[in-house]
């Protein structure tokens, strides 16, 4: 675990996620509590593109990829799946304490609406799935297409067309951004879970896709 965590966590991916939400939480005004989840969850699943990405393929780029084949596709897939994990828990955590940075724009709460509690409980009910998604697809790509920036670019390309307004208006509730589209005036409309459990679904189906990629692509 403590060679994971040197191979996926290196310092500079630290520093420059931290440095992302503290930027981010003094550029994106917002008003009200409800709008914090708004702000962070798009940026969130870019961070995670980039953050995840080499995942795999840091093996290549280190010249350990030889050595790394030897072990059987099984064991390949546990390391890689360990790493993942190892990078989601921290990205979460990122976006959780990005959420608590934007309180020095002293948000105000909703009268008669959402309190800053149930807000922060749902975003935390949304974010993982959005971290989790957006991991395993990044580095997924960049598998396939073996190279990083390659794959970092055809992902932001789908991360473009989703996050806009016509990926909403076309996908609705199923959208993997609907926590960001939901209509905050109905706070009590779960309708977005619905979005958030697509995401869940489609990570668990990649993920399944890792031990194919591995021996196809190497």
């Amino acid at each position: 675990m403590k060679k994971e965590l040197k191979i996926c966590l290196p310092i500079y991916k630290i520093l420059y996620s931290a440095a992302f939400v503290l930027i981010l939480s003094f550029v994106r005004g917002i008003t009200f509590v409800d709008e914090i989840g708004i702000a962070l969850e798009s940026p969130i699943a870019l961070l995670t593109v980039i953050f995840c990405a080499d995942t795999y393929l840091v093996e290549l780029h280190n010249k350990r990829r030889d050595v790394f084949r030897l072990f059987p596709v099984k064991k390949q897939t546990t390391a890689i799946l360990r790493r993942l994990l190892i990078q989601m828990i921290y990205l979460v955590f990122i976006a959780i304490a990005g959420y608590g940075m934007f309180y020095w724009q002293k948000p105000g709460e909703v009268m008669g609406g959402i309190t800053s509690g149930t807000a922060f409980g749902q975003f935390l009910a949304a974010i993982p799935g959005t971290v989790l998604f957006w991991g395993i697809f990044s580095m997924t790509i960049c598998n396939v297409v073996r190279n990083m920036w390659a794959g970092i670019g055809i992902t932001m390309c789908i991360w473009l067309t989703l996050v806009s307004q016509a990926g909403s208006d076309f996908l609705g509730k199923w959208n993997v951004f609907s926590y960001m589209f939901r209509d905050t005036d109905q706070w009590k409309d779960l309708s977005w879970m619905y979005g958030k459990s697509l995401s869940v679904i489609l990570a668990v189906l990649l993920i399944l896709l890792i031990p194919v990629v591995l021996k196809k692509r190497g």
